[in-house]
């Protein structure tokens, strides 16, 4: 299977966007509702937030050839510092994305997994899973935002392209 250079830049830069929208309506909560936990693997919104962001920058950390250890942040870390650290890391991923040519998309990117197993994943693999992977969990976020009475912002694929082109 093929994915251009162009799709994968799209793709990107519609997983920005759509975690940008649900961080935005995180800030929106109190402390409370934010930190409240939903028996969930990651717990609460925040928790939830947070493993996306450690996916994100975990991933764009090997596609430079680096394996981290484990997620980078702790249990302790907030909001605030979500919304400091999280665009950081998509500027990397938009960086990286604006460099592909259609030889590098097919290139392997070569890893350890938390456990310290080697793999080799295709570029366009990689990247299609970080999408996949934080829409799946912002979808968590969205029905916890929802359990909370409230009304999570429109997140879907389709949302990000009619707003591209209104």
């Amino acid at each position: 299977m093929h994915v251009s250079p162009d799709t994968l830049r799209l793709q990107i830069d519609y997983t920005i966007w759509a975690s940008r929208r649900i961080l935005d309506a995180a800030a929106a909560l109190s402390h409370d509702e934010l930190t409240r936990d939903f028996a969930s693997a990651d717990k609460t919104i925040l928790g939830t937030l947070l493993h996306i962001f450690g996916a994100d920058l975990n991933w764009m950390e090997r596609m430079e050839g680096r394996s981290l250890k484990a997620f980078p942040y702790d249990a302790n870390a907030s909001l605030a510092w979500l919304e400091e650290q999280w665009p950081k890391v998509w500027r990397r991923w938009q960086a990286y994305a604006s460099g592909l040519d259609e030889a590098a998309v097919e290139a392997p990117v070569s890893y350890l997994d938390f456990k310290g197993h080697p793999w080799s994943t295709p570029v366009w693999q990689v990247m299609l899973h970080v999408v996949n992977h934080a829409t799946h969990h912002r979808g968590q976020a969205a029905g916890f935002i929802r359990a909370l009475g409230k009304t999570p912002p429109p997140l879907d694929l389709m949302a990000y392209y009619r707003e591209l082109s209104s």
